[in-house]
């Protein structure tokens, strides 16, 4: 058995789900977001939670009722909270500027690198002495959320020499050894 997909969902006040012709709906005070799932899987409400079944013992139902545990999981987590993700920019000179839905980016290129991003999306930029730019995005939707920055730290993401390019906050970046001086000299 799943262990994930045997835990129920709790759904905090103010979180509706709904399931209509194979899809998930969840509406919250933030927004609303749909999810497709197979026909074989059935959602009961219990009390103020969710429970997620399985009709069959089959290698696909087992794989798949964690996997829609999770998402659904996510789904009440964005619509009630929101999810937050923050890029930091890491090189002298590397500056980020938020206008609407655009993010202009100034990486070291010969040129600025403008960045258009989806509707569901938020973006703010923060500047504090002493510290690097730093990227902040927000959205319901974890997947986008998550996607969405990939692409940006895609774009230059961190080298192993000087560390130098855009990487999530707290995101360790393995460092290389330069250039080995020459051993012994010329003789």
């Amino acid at each position: 058995m799943s262990r994930i997909g045997k835990q129920p969902i709790p759904l905090p006040k103010g979180v509706s789900v709904k399931v209509e012709d194979n899809w998930v709906i969840v509406k919250g005070p933030k927004g609303e977001l749909r999810q497709a799932i197979r026909s074989d899987f059935q959602i009961a409400h219990e009390d103020s939670t969710l429970v997620i079944k399985r009709q069959d013992d089959s290698k696909m139902s087992k794989a798949l009722h964690g996997l829609y545990r999770a998402l659904i999981n996510n789904m009440v987590i964005g619509v009630n909270n929101g999810y937050e993700l923050a890029l930091e920019l890491i090189g002298v000179g590397y500056r980020a500027e938020a206008k609407g839905r655009n993010l202009e980016l100034s990486l070291g290129f010969s040129h600025q690198v403008l960045f258009i991003l989806p509707p569901e999306v938020s973006v703010t930029t923060e500047v504090q002495k002493g510290q690097a730019p730093r990227i902040i995005l927000r959205c319901i939707d974890k997947q986008l959320l998550g996607q969405v920055a990939a692409k940006i730290r895609s774009i230059r993401p961190p080298e192993p020499y000087k560390g130098k390019g855009i990487r999530f906050v707290g995101e360790v970046v393995r460092r290389k050894a330069g250039k080995a001086s020459g051993k012994g000299g010329k003789k």
